[in-house]
């Protein structure tokens, strides 16, 4: 990582998310870098990677870690490396934003809980999704938690409404160090193009199939290539592989006639066109990869850290 020089004064650092699944910490690093930056679905378990979020003015650079949500009983190896990118967000973070929300539940002696209460560094605690609760609810909610966890401030959210991003920004900036400025000014993330085109795919996996479909798929880009139209606009040529665990799911994924994968490969493009800002070419296919979620191979091609 390049540093670049900057002014006195200016402040820098790594403020990771940590949280239980579905609690909103994708809607929320979207809502503080004011890009789309991870899918979102009502599901949980629906980010498996870490990314890099970058949010830079003239006067800070924070660089924000969207994490899977920690899994306590890990069912494959696959859940297993996405616990090791919540544990490695813990080795490098400036501040911590712990994220729950209302409905959020944790029993007696959770992990997650003895990892926040391991950190020196400053912890703010964002409760999310207050929408779906009251003023009293809210400072039971507050309270239980100063007491359970190391709290230097608490910021009330509601990431999908955009509610409060900007005073979770300023208790941010208090306690980021100054430093240099890790990336360049325009850069907005560590991740290429073609990681987010899988995320989308992903992401319109999980809103159009049900029960275990979403989880037994994974995205791999076989070939992008930037060229042009015949008319000399910019074209992204795109052959994907939708990965599954057995010939049934692979018949639900294509659905009658073919219908259901082609509803996914539009739904896909227009979005992937939306966030590369060109016309796409976009082939789908499916594979059937049997018990790929607990193969070493599969899972370091697909970026699983093992």
């Amino acid at each position: 990582m390049e540093l670049t020089e900057t002014k006195e004064g200016f402040k820098s650092g790594f403020v990771n998310i940590i949280g239980k699944p579905n609690v909103g910490k994708s809607t929320l690093i979207n809502a503080l870098i004011g890009e789309r930056m991870s899918i979102i679905s009502p599901k949980p378990q629906t980010t498996r990677h870490r990314i890099l979020g970058i949010l830079t003015t003239d006067n800070y650079q924070m660089v924000f870690s969207d994490t899977p949500g920690f899994i306590e009983k890990p069912a494959y190896k696959m859940h297993k490396a996405m616990n090791k990118f919540v544990h490695s967000s813990f080795e490098d973070a400036d501040v911590f934003l712990f994220v729950t929300s209302p409905d959020d539940r944790y029993g007696e002696e959770d992990p997650l809980i003895d990892l926040m209460n391991s950190v020196s560094e400053p912890v703010i605690l964002v409760i999310n999704k207050i929408d779906l609760s009251n003023k009293e609810e809210l400072e039971l909610l507050i309270e239980k938690w100063k007491t359970q966890i190391p709290v230097k401030e608490v910021v009330l959210i509601s990431a999908l409404n955009n509610f409060n991003i900007n005073a979770l920004l300023e208790h941010i900036e208090v306690f980021l160090p100054d430093g240099p400025m890790y990336f360049p000014a325009d850069q907005l993330t560590d991740r290429l193009e073609r990681f987010f085109v899988t995320e989308i795919i992903r992401e319109k996996v999980f809103l159009q199939y049900r029960d275990e479909i979403p989880y037994t798929t994974e995205v791999v880009i076989d070939d992008y290539k930037e060229t042009t139209t015949k008319d000399g606009q910019p074209l992204a040529r795109i052959r994907a592989q939708l990965l599954v665990e057995r010939e049934s799911q692979k018949a639900i994924i294509l659905g009658k006639n073919g219908g259901g994968i082609k509803k996914l490969a539009t739904t896909s493009r227009i979005d992937i066109e939306n966030f590369i800002q060109c016309k796409v070419f976009l082939e789908i296919s499916v594979k059937v990869a049997p018990k790929w979620r607990n193969s070493d191979t599969f899972l370091k091609r697909l970026g699983y850290e093992m």
